[in-house]
């Protein structure tokens, strides 16, 4: 078995994950609100998450698991609940957010550990991909369509530890370009309306999730 049997499939598959990816979604804002508020390494961490959330994904779809979700419609309107709840609740949190004042001399220091942790950071990532039933679908559908039947299970294994580093490297790009200092100064200067401007964005991905339900 040589994997460049295979590249062709690769390379169409890789495309078409890499212009997902770098589509905004509720990852992408999770990101830069994390990098933002809390610093490089609390937005990595976050990066990480996501990335490892896209193993979800992939498990699913290589059990089976993605297709039942796909043919069981009350299986999907639960997955799709509990996405955006989750979605929902983050979006709800940075909504409550209170002013603070962050003044002109100050410099873009990271905030307390107590505030995230890393661990709660790369949580925070992984749940937040995870839990959304529209990326299972999504890799449900490249993995059925450009995906040969004959492609052996360890390939197609290759394939999504594949995308899951793609989508950890790009969203750890942008952590860090959110975090520098002038860039994340910028954002921090609006005070608690930049945590409100990416509550609305997630409750607003939250409710086109439950309303497509």
């Amino acid at each position: 078995m040589q994997f460049s049997n295979y590249l062709g499939e690769f390379l169409a598959l890789a495309t078409i994950h890499f212009l997902a990816v770098v589509a905004p979604g509720p990852d992408f804002a999770v990101t830069i609100r994390q990098s933002v508020r809390f610093g490089r390494w609390v937005g990595i961490c976050t990066a990480l998450g996501i990335g490892a959330g896209i193993s979800v994904h992939v498990l699913y779809t290589l059990l089976g698991i993605g297709a039942l979700m796909h043919t069981t419609p009350w299986l999907l309107t639960v997955a799709k609940v509990v996405g955006g709840a989750y979605i929902l609740y983050l979006g709800v949190s940075l909504l409550r957010s209170q002013p603070k004042s962050v003044l002109e001399g100050d410099s873009a220091t990271d905030e307390p550990a107590t505030e995230q942790t890393l661990l709660k950071a790369f949580t925070t990532g992984f749940l937040t991909n995870a839990t959304n039933p529209k990326a299972t679908l999504f890799f449900l559908a490249i993995f059925t369509t450009l995906i040969s039947a004959t492609t052996p299970l360890e390939i197609q294994a290759l394939y999504g530890v594949w995308m899951c580093c793609v989508n950890a490297l790009w969203f750890v790009i942008v952590a860090l370009f959110f975090s520098s200092d002038r860039v994340r100064l910028l954002f921090l200067r609006m005070g608690h309306w930049f945590e409100r401007t990416m509550g609305v964005i997630l409750i607003l991905f939250a409710g086109r999730l439950i309303l497509s339900i």
